[in-house]
């Protein structure tokens, strides 16, 4: 099964902690909200260190850097349906604003078999969401990220 690695962006405020997620981009989410949402992530290389490959998908999907690698607060791995995330957290010191991401693109024949090769941004939008709003926009398989998150950076 493959592996992913990405970068749980977490943000202190007034009523808890907040979590930056993104929305995937190209055709197939375009009108889903609810249940799609992800963390910023992508497949490991071969051979590739793992937080560093988080660190290099968080980029790619933001256009931000991302914290030096230990700085990372690992959240350990959960199984999607066709691969496994491992995930590593970070607080949000710099301030990030989810209008400036800047995501990389993919190719992919739009509509269908019509032979015409169009570009998507991976990721089309960001958001930062309290926990029960990040329940409902995230993947169900990546939510047990959220609650260890908030363990690691407020406690049980």
């Amino acid at each position: 099964m493959p592996l992913a690695a990405g970068l749980l962006m977490v943000r202190r405020s007034p009523g808890g902690l907040l979590y930056l997620l993104v929305h995937p981009g190209g055709p197939y989410f375009a009108r889903r909200d609810e249940g799609v949402w992800s963390i910023p992530k992508g497949l490991v290389e071969p051979g590739e260190d793992v937080r560093e490959a988080a660190r290099r998908e968080f980029a790619e999907e933001t256009g931000h850097a991302a914290p030096p690698a230990t700085t990372l607060v690992d959240l350990g791995e959960v199984r999607q349906t066709k691969k496994r995330v491992r995930c590593f957290a970070f607080h949000d010191d710099a301030g990030f604003d989810p209008a400036t991401l800047r995501s990389n693109e993919f190719e992919l024949e739009w509509p269908p078999r019509s032979g015409k090769m169009r570009s998507f941004p991976e990721v089309d939008r960001g958001a930062f969401f309290d926990a029960a709003e990040a329940t409902r926009k995230m993947l169900s398989r990546q939510q047990p990220l959220l609650e260890r998150a908030r363990a690691a950076f407020v406690g049980p």
